[in-house]
């Protein structure tokens, strides 16, 4: 299984693959006895998808059993112990990624030259996506959270750890006591480090900052830069520093809740200022078309929302999954489409849009 989705990773998913590029989608479930047939079902699509390569004619015979293979392999990852809401199987000559979504999918076996990572996309935005700065004096660690997980520790350019000065004695009777170990040079450089390489990390993908640390620790790194000033939440605490991610999980819940909500807050504000100005439109057909022409700023969509529709030619009418042209996934393409057109997208709880078709949109013209 993968970790969090980030813009890097995105754009790797979302490059032409030699053709055929395989997704399968699975709804999966995390609970008993809804998750007792998840194993079947997924075999079953996994079968469909061998069949539709192996009876294409445009696949040549070296990649029919190279995709084939990377399909068995991939199944020889699954992990449905530890199921989700949802699984994404990609597949193409050369490679093969398995993906657990905490957001429902429709059942799919698509062959293309991309892969389908529309649901992908959805799910990551709705899964509430956060940083986290872990920091003592030695160390900072940065962690990848979401939504009803635990965070997952970053590598890479972190941790990092303050080199360790020699203690001195003599410094310690002449003073009578140790310094401060946020007061000294090696300990102000150390900080203004992970300064430098969280703001590397936030640029790269922005997404609101959550700084733990002892009260002393807020202290220096707020000398340090605009870290603790411009992060969504600071938590005081210490000794989390090298997690557990568990503890690190527990320990943001409170902040993270009142962001989340406090976001839900402005959301809806936007919307009803953007009533009063006409520049609002609601319902999946009305959003999508707005989407469509590029006109969307912000998009909104209940948690739960799904629908399934077809274009009759002017519009999206209700439909029934399995009908011609039946779309099962809209407002999942909602979702990826007024993020590729620059627009901001954000998941409310259900029934805050109950009014106005479950999904709405604050227009720019």
């Amino acid at each position: 299984m993968h970790a969090p989705i980030s813009p890097a990773v995105l754009a790797d998913l979302r490059r032409p693959r030699p053709y055929p590029a395989v997704s399968i989608l699975l709804p999966t479930h995390r609970r008993e006895p809804d998750n007792a047939q998840d194993a079947v079902r997924l075999r079953n699509l996994l079968e469909e998808a061998k069949d539709a390569v192996h009876n294409d004619p445009e696949v040549s015979r070296a990649d029919r059993i190279d995709v084939i293979g990377q399909l068995d392999q991939a199944l020889g990852e699954v992990d449905l112990v530890h199921a989700e809401d949802g699984l994404a199987i990609f597949a193409a000559p050369g490679e093969h990624q398995v993906w657990t979504l905490a957001r429902t999918v429709p059942a799919r076996v698509l062959l293309a030259q991309t892969f389908l990572t529309r649901n992908l996309v959805a799910a990551h935005v709705a899964n509430q996506p956060y940083w986290v700065l872990a920091l003592s004096a030695d160390v900072a660690t940065m962690w990848s959270g979401s939504k009803g997980r635990a965070p997952e520790q970053v590598t890479g350019s972190f941790p990092i750890r303050r080199v360790q000065e020699d203690f001195d004695p003599e410094r310690e009777e002449r003073i009578g006591d140790t310094p401060s170990i946020f007061n000294d040079e090696s300990t102000r450089q150390f900080l203004r480090e992970v300064t430098e390489k969280a703001g590397v990390v936030l640029a790269a993908d922005p997404q609101p900052l959550y700084v733990v640390a002892e009260s002393e620790a807020l202290a220096a790194l707020d000398d340090a830069g605009k870290l603790v000033k411009e992060s969504a939440g600071r938590i005081v605490q210490g000794g989390l520093a090298e997690g557990p991610a568990e503890a690190l999980r527990k320990a943001l819940a409170e902040a993270a809740g009142q962001r989340a909500a406090e976001e839900v807050g402005e959301v809806l504000a936007e919307l009803d200022q953007a009533r009063s100005r006409k520049a609002f439109a609601g319902g999946v057909d009305e959003v999508w078309q707005s989407v469509a022409e590029a006109r969307v700023a912000l998009v909104a969509i209940e948690d739960g929302y799904r629908a399934t529709v077809r274009d009759d030619g002017d519009h999206l009418v209700p439909a029934a999954t399995g009908d011609r042209g039946a779309r099962d996934d809209i407002v999942d393409e909602i979702a990826e489409q007024a993020l590729d057109t620059g627009a901001r997208v954000r998941f409310v709880p259900d029934g805050e849009l109950a009014d106005v078709g479950h999904v709405a949109a604050v227009l720019r013209y």
